[in-house]
């Protein structure tokens, strides 16, 4: 019988050595962290390999799955480094990096027990389940200790032997405190006794640790670790060194939590949300009273922005205050690790997610203060743009049913929505294309409706280009052919003549002709430049002074005309 598992090696730079970024048993998942590496500028190169343990012979064979970039520079996976064993003392596997490696490795088995590597480090009763079951620890050494063993030159039997002899003596160490009684009972003592008792204590981050991990045990859910671990912090000593230990043992379990996904869905209640909704409340979360602000003053906003349940809008209480900075920075990173994925916002809604990435911009940058940078927020939004320009994304924006003017209006509120010079100019393309293919064109000098409604509906889509945020040498073409066409439907219908000489007041036939040819009721180009020659017509007729001089609101509209032609 054999085992297979995915490691994805990433080279961080040119020359460099590859290095492990992640080991899993599911391929797409390790391919699609591959391509995200590559993306997001985190890797020059990437390597899948497919590993495979056979039972019989005790041995790994590993078959190169996908690789992209400059894979030929550098060291391969296989040549030995130097660099010192990734743990060595049982202190080694508590600190962030060990316990992230340890979150990857057990990830199945920690979420059948709803635990963290952090309860798993301090919970004598879940280390014994773990040793107890034999094959899951015994595949995860396996799992680290080929890579391991082909980045140093060593044999995968030599590596596993000292992480089997850190991880005896780990738990040698736990169940020894255990045994001996030391590991503080907070329900008994009260977590502020306890912090207090521990603040000189050399191994009080340990004795805490293990408390906390101890008090959330009997939770059933996530959002339920989350509860208790936020009545510990309610219960913290007020005097500064005792709460600063306090809090952080608070803090590590709660990092962990909300950076599972399984965690941030439980707590969010949102497991059948889509990635909109959550992100929405992520940033929600993350933001507090910056975002609530933000949700008052801006209706797009207020839209898209989902109510917070009871847990999470408690948690995000204690980070307004400023309290769990770590906690806040994993939950904004997760955001933008999601919106640096190729996942959609709103699947079943292409329209509602243009209006979706918008309002996620413009919260995460109030939100994310202090703890994102701001380029780093704009790189993602310029990542997930692009995504927005791919045709079976605009296939889904557009349907099949939209009349062609609806189409060119959709388009342009993508242009306007999306960042990024390249995004832009894609953007234009679209719309381009659209207006190029003669559907417009037909649709409005063919269909129903007047013509000056049709001249208004070409102003408007003119004004949402200039609003659009299109380069210029993008932006004159398109505005030019909407002139184009606007200037066909005046030619055919020979509409600004009729206007000049309807039987209606003088002041009434120059208002329209003015507002056509300042731009507002009809496009820029040939139609204004004709509406303006006919006002001029009008004005200069010796009968049109005595009517202008008793309709001022006439005449100011004439002298605007007059200077905009100067």
């Amino acid at each position: 019988m054999s085992q297979a598992h995915y490691e994805l090696f990433v080279r961080r730079r040119a020359g460099a050595q590859w290095t492990l970024e992640i080991a899993t048993e599911n391929r797409l998942q390790a391919i699609q962290a591959a391509e995200d590496a590559l993306e997001q500028g985190r890797a020059v190169a990437v390597r899948v390999s497919k590993e495979t343990h056979d039972a019989e012979s005790g041995e790994y064979r590993s078959v190169a799955i996908f690789t992209k970039g400059d894979a030929d520079g550098g060291k391969s996976p296989k040549e030995p480094s130097d660099r010192a064993p990734l743990c060595v003392e049982p202190a080694d596997l508590y600190n962030v990096h060990a316990r992230d490696r340890i979150g990857r490795l057990l990830e199945g088995w920690l979420t059948r027990h709803k635990a963290t590597p952090f309860e798993l480090l301090h919970r004598p009763d879940l280390v014994e389940k773990l040793d107890a079951s034999g094959n899951d620890l015994q595949h995860a050494l396996q799992k680290i200790a080929v890579p391991e063993a082909q980045a140093r030159g060593q044999s995968v039997h030599e590596v596993i032997r000292h992480f089997q002899g850190l991880v005896e003596r780990t738990i040698a160490d736990l169940m020894r405190a255990f045994r001996k009684g030391v590991l503080p009972d907070l329900d008994k003592e009260g977590f502020s006794n306890a912090a207090k008792r521990l603040v000189d204590d050399p191994d009080r981050a340990f004795l805490l640790g293990a408390g906390v991990a101890a008090s959330i045990a009997p939770a059933k859910s996530w959002s339920d670790k989350i509860v208790r671990l936020l009545d510990l912090a309610a219960a913290a000593p007020q005097e500064p060194t005792a709460r600063a230990i306090a809090l952080e043992a608070i803090e590590l379990p709660l990092v962990e939590i909300v950076g599972s996904k399984a965690g941030m869905a439980d707590l969010l209640n949102a497991a059948d949300a889509d990635l909109g909704d959550r992100l929405a409340m992520m940033i929600r979360l993350t933001g507090g009273v910056a975002v609530q602000t933000l949700i008052q003053h801006e209706a797009s906003v207020r839209a898209c922005m989902p109510e917070l349940p009871d847990a999470a809008r408690r948690l995000s209480d204690w980070l307004t205050v400023g309290e769990f900075t770590t906690v806040r920075k994993a939950i904004a990173t997760l955001v933008l690790t999601e919106l640096n994925g190729v996942r959609r916002l709103k699947p079943a809604d292409a329209e509602a997610e243009i209006e979706f990435l918008r309002a996620l911009a413009m919260s995460l940058m109030v939100a994310a203060g202090g703890v994102l940078q701001g380029e780093d927020i704009q790189i993602a939004f310029s990542t997930r743009s692009k995504s927005l320009l791919s045709g079976g994304f605009i296939d889904a924006l557009l349907g099949h049913d939209r009349s062609a003017y609806d189409e060119i209006r959709m388009l342009i509120r993508l242009a306007e929505n999306v960042i990024g010079a390249s995004s832009k100019r894609q953007a234009a393309k679209w719309i381009i294309a659209n207006i190029g293919n003669r559907r417009l064109e037909d649709e409005l000098r063919k269909g129903p409706g007047s013509p000056m409604a049709k001249l208004t509906q070409l102003a408007g889509l003119q004004r949402s280009l200039g609003r659009s945020g299109l380069a210029r040498e993008d932006l004159e073409p398109l505005c030019a052919k909407l002139g184009e066409i606007g200037d066909q439907i005046e030619t055919e219908t020979r509409f600004l003549t009729m206007v000049s000489r309807a039987p209606a007041p003088l002041g009434d036939r120059l208002s329209l002709l003015v507002k056509l040819a300042m731009g507002e009721t009809g496009p820029t180009g040939a139609v204004a430049d004709k509406a303006r020659s006919e006002a001029l017509k009008l004005i200069r007729d010796p009968s049109a002074q005595a009517q202008l001089a008793k309709s001022p609101q006439t005449l100011d509209l004439m002298k605007a005309l007059l200077q905009r032609a100067a």
